[in-house]
C-alpha cells in the first residue's frame, strides 16, 4: 500500500490510556500506507491551570510554554510503555481547546485522517461542555477514527449507509480502510420504522418502503461497491440499535458511518444517527464527512 491514495494522519492525545490505543491505531495506519504521523495534545492557557509553573504574569507566553513543556513530559511519561518511541518523536503539544488544535493541526498538515481515543461521556457532560469526538464529528472535513479496544490488524469492517449522496463517500472510505488491513468488508443498510402521526393518512407502509429502498440500492448503491469480497445486507430496526446488533453479529472491529451536516436546532433535539452510535460506542468508528451533494459514480 502507498501514499497515493493517503494523506497525513493527526493523532490527538492526552494522558489516558484510551490515548495510546489512539496511537497505536493511527500510527498503525500511517506506516502501513507510507505517510507523515503526528502527534498533538492540547493544553488550556497556562492561567486557567491552578498549578502552572510561574513564570510571572506579565510574560504570558513564557508561562504557555512552561505549560506547554510540562504537558508534553507528562503525556510522554504516560504514554512511554504503550507506543513506539518513534512516534513520541513527532509529539507536539499547543495551546487551545483540543477539539480547535486538532482542527487547526489537520489544516495546517494537509491531513486526511484524524484518531482519537474513543471516551463515553454522558448526554448532559456533552451538551455543557462537549466532547472533543463529538466536536469533530461536526467540524472535520475529513474522516475522524475513534478508537475503542481495536485490535490489529483490522479483520472485520462494516459500513452503514443510507440513500443520501452520503453513501457513496461513505462506501469509498470504508474500501480504503479494508485495503490497508485486507479485512472483510459487509455494507448495510437499516429500513427505519415509519413515524407515527396521528390524524395523517399515510401513504407507504413499513413493506413499501422496504421494498423501495431495495430497489434504489440495487439500482444506485450497491454498484458503487468495488472492493473484491464485499457482502451486503438490507435490515429493519430503529437504525442506532440495528447498527450496534450489525457490529456484534459480525463481530466487527469497525464500523464506518457518513456524518451529515444537521443545523443545530435538529441535532440538540433529535441528534443525528453517526453521533448517537458514537454515544454508544459498540466498537471503533470510522466517520466520514459529507460536505455535499455528490454524485452517484467513482
Amino acid at each position: 500500500m502507498t501514499s497515493s491514495n493517503w494523506q497525513p494522519v493527526v493523532i490527538g492525545v492526552d494522558s489516558s490510556p484510551a490515548a495510546a490505543e489512539a496511537v497505536r491505531v493511527g500510527w498503525t495506519i500511517a506506516r502501513t500506507v507510507n505517510v507523515p504521523c503526528h502527534l498533538v495534545h492540547a493544553t488550556p492557557e497556562a492561567w486557567t491551570v491552578p498549578t502552572a509553573p510561574h513564570a510571572g504574569t506579565e510574560q504570558p507566553e513564557l508561562l504557555n510554554e512552561a505549560v506547554r513543556d510540562a504537558a508534553k513530559s507528562a503525556v510522554r511519561d504516560t504514554l512511554a510503555d504503550a507506543v513506539p518511541d518513534e512516534a513520541l518523536q513527532f509529539l507536539e503539544v499547543r495551546t487551545g481547546r483540543s477539539a480547535t488544535v486538532i482542527r487547526d493541526c489537520v489544516r495546517e498538515w494537509q491531513a486526511g485522517l484524524a484518531v482519537l481515543g474513543g471516551k463515553h461521556h454522558s448526554m448532559l457532560g456533552r451538551w455543557v461542555s462537549g466532547s472533543t469526538a463529538h466536536t469533530l464529528v461536526r467540524s472535520l472535513d475529513v474522516p475522524l477514527f475513534v478508537t475503542a479496544h481495536t485490535p490489529l490488524p483490522i479483520q472485520r469492517i462494516v459500513a452503514a449507509v443510507d440513500l443520501s449522496d452520503a453513501a457513496g463517500p461513505t462506501i469509498q472510505a470504508a474500501e480504503r480502510l479494508a485495503q490497508v488491513f485486507g479485512a472483510r468488508l459487509h455494507i448495510v443498510h437499516i429500513v427505519e420504522p415509519l413515524p407515527i402521526i396521528p390524524d395523517t393518512p399515510l401513504q407507504f407502509n413499513d413493506d413499501e418502503v422496504y421494498r423501495r429502498s431495495e430497489e434504489h440500492l440495487d439500482q444506485y448503491v450497491w454498484p458503487l461497491i468495488a472492493y473484491p469480497g464485499t457482502t451486503t445486507g438490507l435490515r429493519r430496526g430503529v437504525a442506532v440499535d440495528a447498527i450496534t446488533a450489525e457490529v456484534a453479529e459480525r463481530n466487527a472491529e469497525v464500523v464506518v458511518l457518513g456524518s451529515h451536516g444537521k443545523g443545530w436546532v435538529d441535532r440538540i433535539l433529535i441528534g443525528s444517527v453517526t453521533e448517537r452510535v458514537l454515544s454508544a460506542l459498540p466498537c471503533s468508528m470510522f466517520i466520514v464527512p459529507v460536505m455535499g451533494p455528490v454524485p452517484h459514480h467513482r
